[in-house]
């Protein structure tokens, strides 16, 4: 079967360009010895997340325990939740996987190191923690190399958590300064700085630069999307994902409606582009608005627009979001259908 037999829309990722992109991001950690933690918030699938880990990644991030669950099931071994986990529900949760995986958690803030770390410690468990640091985002973060210090050392101070080192998005020029000044900071305590994570896809291949990160971690760059075009990190040939759709109605010279709305691509703008999508096969296109199920397209300026009937290939601004709102995705090689996978991780943002 290939992609033109498929009912639209539909969601398709290029195995070949996955590989591509997965090896490509690895040997740029192999040559300058940084440890890569892919993210999979992007893709949320175990199928994708043992080929990066067969590549030479260390380990994974997941944003949500939901997603850490997801892939300790799969048989995922070493997994990084990046975000804040507040309450003792998320606490016990934590304590389950760290029964069985090789967990760590990042937070900013003392109440959340001792809430885990009274759950963890009654459960006779320990798991590892950085300090998530705000070098610039204005995000989440400790404020200042000294509160990453003192936070450090009061983590240290606590059953049931293990201070590992410090965390930071995005990878920045600016950012190298302010992350010495905390494990300066931090190692004037008396402490132990044993990684550095850092991140983002469209300053990965820099990260050497700062001298600082030793461990990485991205999620975009293994589909690519706009933004990633918009901003050099991955180009159109390998970006993988993409929407096929089908024109539905052509009520003006100017206006075609796609089957594919905010449901299927993602209402995110691109920086550096305009519109909510790539017409791969009308580049001279603009996907100008989105309804929940309607795309509306601007061809105006197409020699010989598309017609009711036509497919069109689609590359979403934004693939984390896009990939997060289908059930399943069909994987291809050359257009021709590989395997359809079900999105495990889909809609797990507890």
């Amino acid at each position: 079967m290939r992609l033109s037999d498929l009912e639209t829309p539909v969601l398709t990722a290029d195995l070949d360009a996955i590989e591509r992109n997965i090896s490509r991001m690895q040997a740029y950690c192999n040559e300058h010895g940084v440890a890569l933690r892919p993210h999979i918030k992007t893709h949320k699938l175990p199928e994708l997340a043992r080929l990066q880990l067969e590549a030479g990644a260390v380990g994974i991030t997941c944003q949500k325990l939901g997603e850490a669950e997801v892939m300790a099931d799969a048989g995922v071994e070493d997994i990084l939740v990046s975000f804040p986990l507040v309450g003792a529900a998320k606490a016990e949760r934590l304590a389950a996987l760290a029964s069985r995986v090789k967990m760590t958690v990042a937070a900013d803030s003392a109440e959340v190191a001792e809430g885990l770390a009274s759950v963890l410690a009654r459960h006779g468990i320990e798991v590892d923690f950085l300090v998530e640091c705000d070098t610039g985002l204005g995000r989440t973060g400790v404020q200042t190399p000294e509160e990453a210090a003192a936070l450090a050392e009061l983590v240290d101070g606590l059953e049931g958590l293990r201070f590992a080192g410090l965390m930071t998005y995005p990878s920045l020029p600016e950012t190298a300064s302010w992350l010495q000044n905390a494990r300066n900071a931090v190692e004037a305590r008396g402490l132990s700085v044993e990684r550095v994570s850092g991140g983002g896809t469209p300053t990965a291949e820099r990260t050497h630069e700062l001298g600082v990160i030793d461990e990485l971690r991205v999620g975009t760059y293994i589909y690519g999307d706009r933004a990633c075009i918009a901003n050099g990190s991955v180009p159109l040939e390998d970006c993988a994902l993409r929407v096929v759709a089908t024109v539905v109605s052509r009520p003006t010279r100017e206006r075609a409606i796609l089957d594919a709305g905010s449901k299927t691509l993602t209402s995110d703008l691109a920086l550096g582009a305009t519109g909510h999508g790539l017409l791969v096969e009308y580049p001279d296109a603009e996907v100008y608005d989105l309804n929940e199920e309607h795309g509306y397209v601007d061809v105006s300026r197409c020699d010989r627009p598309p017609q009711v009937g036509d497919r069109v290939t689609l590359v979403p601004n934004h693939a984390c979001t896009a990939a997060n709102m289908h059930d399943e995705i069909v994987m291809h090689r050359g257009g021709e259908v590989f395997e359809t996978l079900q999105t495990a991780g889909r809609g797990k943002v507890r």
